[in-house]
């Protein structure tokens, strides 16, 4: 344990990071389970990152939602993923102070610009199936920076306030996180410190950032499905359904996660349980947020089979030039 001392208190210069601590087999198929998932997701967010960029018919406000979401599901995953598969061959897996607070910063960062962009992008289907003659004004090239770069700074701006917090407190009863990477939770539960002004944060601000979007989502999806149930062409019904379906699929995975996660007392902290749940929103979340996407999307599959042709026939012009 690196540990100082000074006026009585103990300084933390390292965590030691307890979630594969206790697993003595299978750490093998851990490893190629991780290690398939965060190929997956990195192939399958830039596909469709190229996808949308390559193709004209992708350029509207819903891809343009979708590629930043693509892009920060890279990030998401590229925080945690490397480091626990390195971990799960560690004797004694540890995390330095600076590199905890670091990992920590970017996973709040991330997680607050996804809640708000997925209630933009339940605005923009509200505005695009329930006020269809004004949606291009409504959802202009200008809105929908706006949108995204607001979603980006309250992210920025939630993981600086509750980084801030977490990491002026002292730790002095153990360096242990029992958990596969740095989070709000477990580090609350290992501080000797009195933690009431975090935890009140953490509810007041996530009502903000967590709750608020959510609530925000649920009401546009339920305007749109009442538009959807009045509308008498059924093949628009069923195509704006399908949409619908997939963003609540990601919506349903990702904030029950979340809340499930910060809005509970860190006494109640469950080692099992809760590792479970970081797996769920850390890794399978941004895992199949494409293929959700992708397979329930005609007009992504579309694109991808063009593009796969454009492709397939610019290599065979090449070939029959060369020879």
């Amino acid at each position: 344990m690196n540990l100082s001392y000074s006026e009585n208190q103990t300084s933390i210069k390292e965590f030691m990071l307890l979630g594969f601590v206790n697993i003595k087999q299978g750490k093998s198929f851990l490893f190629v389970l991780f290690l398939t998932m965060y190929t997956i997701c990195l192939l399958g967010n830039s596909l469709i990152i190229a996808v949308i960029l390559l193709n004209q018919t992708l350029h509207s406000p819903m891809y343009f939602f979708l590629g930043n979401l693509s892009f920060l599901d890279i990030y998401y995953i590229s925080v945690t993923v490397p480091k626990m598969s390195a971990d799960i061959w560690a004797e004694s897996p540890s995390i330095s102070f600076m590199g905890c607070a670091a990992q920590m910063y970017f996973l709040l960062t991330l997680e607050g610009t996804e809640g708000f962009l997925l209630a933009s992008m339940a605005l923009d289907r509200y505005f695009a199936i329930c006020h269809p003659l004004n949606y291009t004004r409504l959802m202009s090239k200008w809105t929908c920076l706006q949108m995204a770069a607001t979603s980006w700074i309250c992210g920025f701006l939630n993981a600086s306030l509750h980084t801030t917090l977490t990491f002026h407190l002292s730790y002095c009863k153990s360096n242990g996180i029992s958990h596969f990477f740095c989070d709000i939770p477990p580090l609350l539960s290992i501080s000797c410190s009195d933690t009431s002004v975090n935890e009140a944060a953490l509810f007041t601000v996530g009502v903000f950032v967590g709750l608020s979007p959510f609530f925000f989502t649920l009401v546009s999806y339920a305007l749109i499905l009442h538009a959807i149930l009045s509308k008498q062409q059924k093949q628009q019904s069923h195509k704006a359904i399908s949409t619908c379906v997939s963003h609540l699929t990601v919506v349903i995975l990702f904030y029950g996660s979340a809340i499930f996660t910060y809005f509970r007392p860190t006494s109640s902290y469950s080692l099992e349980r809760d590792q479970l749940v970081g797996i769920l929103y850390n890794i399978l979340t941004p895992t199949f947020n494409p293929l959700i996407y992708s397979l329930r999307n005609k007009e992504v599959k579309l694109a991808m089979r063009r593009l796969m042709i454009r492709e397939h026939s610019l290599l065979e012009t090449r070939l029959f030039q060369n020879n």
